[in-house]
C-alpha cells in the first residue's frame, strides 16, 4: 500500500469498528424500547458513541486518495446517522411523546445501514456485522459473499421507501435449485419498506433467504380495503421474480404491527399465494375468521410471534388467535417472548425462519 494511503487506512481502522459498535448499542435500544424502560436505556447508552466524533474528525481531516472517497463519504454518513439516532435517543424522555421520539430517532438506523452496505465486500468487518453472530468467522460464507455478482439491494417503484414501492434483498451466493425461498415483510404503521427490510437482512444473507419489503401506499396498510395494498404487493412479487429466481411456493408473509395485522387480512384469504404466514406484534380481532377461506386456513403453517409486555397489542389477542386458527385446521405454533415490548424482535428471526425452510408447503 502506497504512504498516501496509509492515513486513510488508519481512520478506516478506527472509524469503522466505531460505527459497528455504535450500531450494535442503536440495535439493543431499538430491541428493548419501551415506556417503562426508555429511561434505563438512555442511562445504558451512556458513552455509547464517544468515540465516533473523534473519528469521524479524523476522516474528514485526512486528504484521501481519489479512489477511496466514496468509502469515505459512504463511512461519514453512517457515522452521522449513527451519532444522530444516540443523541436523540438521549433526548426523547424529555420529549411531549417520549415513545414517539425514540421511535423517530431509530429511523437513522436504516441510513447508516444503507451508506455501509456497499462496503460489505470490500472491508470483511461490515460484511461480519451483516452475518449472524454464530456465522460471523465462516470464511467460507464471507468468501462467496464476497465474489458474488448478482445480488444485493434493489428498490422497485422509485426511491427508498417511496409509496407503493419496495426495497428487496437478493443473497449475493448462487441460487440453490428451485429459486430463492422468499420472505415477503411488511413494515409498522407509519413505517416503510426501505428501512424495515434492515430488521431482515443480516439472516437472510446468513442463510440464502431473498427479502421483499414494500411500504403501504398510504401512511400505513389498507386494513379495512386489503384490494388497495393487496394486488400492488402480488405485483411488486411478479416484478421481482422476472428479475431474480425466486422459489414458486415457499413464500412468507410476515409483518410487524399492522404488517402483521395485514398478513393475517391476506393470508387467510381465497387464493392467497404464500405457503407461510407468520404475523409479529400484531392485532387480531375474531371477526377476521368470517373473512377467511376455510380451505385456505385448513393446514396453513402459521406462526405466531408476540411480546409478553406489549404494550400496544396485548399478548392476550396473540393467544386468541392461536386458539381461532388451530379451531379452524391451521398447523398454528405461537411463540410469546417474555421480555419483548412492542418492538420488531430481531432475535426470533432465526427461529422463523427455521420454521418457514422445514416446514412442509401444503397447498391452500
Amino acid at each position: 500500500m502506497t504512504a498516501p494511503t496509509d492515513p486513510a487506512l488508519a481512520c478506516v481502522q478506527t472509524l469503522v469498528p466505531a460505527i459497528l459498535r455504535a450500531l450494535h448499542a442503536i440495535e439493543f435500544a431499538a430491541r428493548h424500547v419501551a415506556p417503562a424502560t426508555l429511561s434505563r436505556l438512555v442511562e445504558a447508552l451512556t458513552g455509547r458513541g464517544d468515540d465516533l466524533a473523534p473519528a469521524l474528525a479524523e476522516a474528514r481531516a485526512v486528504d484521501w486518495p481519489g479512489g477511496l472517497v466514496p468509502m469515505r463519504e459512504a463511512l461519514e454518513i453512517a457515522g452521522g446517522a449513527a451519532q444522530g439516532v444516540l443523541a436523540e435517543l438521549r433526548a426523547a424522555p424529555g420529549d411531549a411523546n417520549p415513545m414517539l421520539a425514540a421511535y423517530r430517532s431509530l429511523r437513522g438506523y436504516s441510513v447508516a445501514c444503507g451508506a455501509l452496505y456497499p462496503l460489505a465486500r470490500f472491508l470483511r468487518p461490515v460484511s461480519r456485522f451483516f452475518i449472524e453472530a454464530e456465522r460471523r468467522d465462516d470464511a467460507a460464507l464471507l468468501d462467496a459473499l464476497a465474489v458474488g455478482t448478482s445480488g444485493g439491494l434493489f428498490h422497485l417503484g422509485g426511491a427508498p421507501g417511496t409509496r407503493g414501492g419496495a426495497s428487496l434483498y437478493v443473497p449475493e451466493t448462487a441460487a440453490p435449485e428451485g429459486g430463492w425461498p422468499l420472505v415477503v415483510a411488511l413494515h409498522g404503521g407509519s413505517g416503510n419498506g426501505a428501512a424495515f427490510l434492515w430488521s431482515w437482512l443480516r439472516v437472510a444473507r446468513t442463510r440464502g433467504v431473498a427479502v421483499l419489503a414494500p411500504t403501504a401506499k398510504g401512511a400505513t396498510w389498507s386494513l379495512m380495503e386489503p384490494d388497495i395494498d393487496g394486488p400492488n404487493i402480488a405485483a411488486l412479487v411478479e416484478a421481482m421474480g422476472e428479475a431474480h429466481p425466486l422459489h414458486p411456493t415457499r413464500r412468507l408473509l410476515t409483518g410487524m404491527s399492522d404488517g402483521g395485522t395485514f398478513s393475517y387480512v391476506l393470508g387467510i384469504a381465497t387464493g392467497c399465494p404464500y405457503s407461510h404466514v407468520a404475523p409479529v406484534s400484531a392485532s387480531f380481532h375474531p371477526m377476521m375468521m368470517a373473512m377467511a377461506d376455510p380451505a385456505r386456513v385448513a393446514g396453513l403453517p402459521m406462526r405466531i410471534v408476540h411480546g409478553a409486555l406489549d404494550w400496544m397489542f396485548s399478548s392476550a389477542m396473540a393467544m386468541e388467535a392461536e386458539r381461532a386458527f388451530a379451531a379452524a385446521g391451521a398447523r398454528v405454533e405461537l411463540e410469546i417472548v417474555d421480555d419483548l415490548s412492542h418492538t420488531y424482535p430481531r432475535d426470533a428471526n432465526p427461529r422463523l425462519l427455521d420454521w418457514f425452510l422445514t416446514t412442509p408447503v401444503t397447498a391452500g
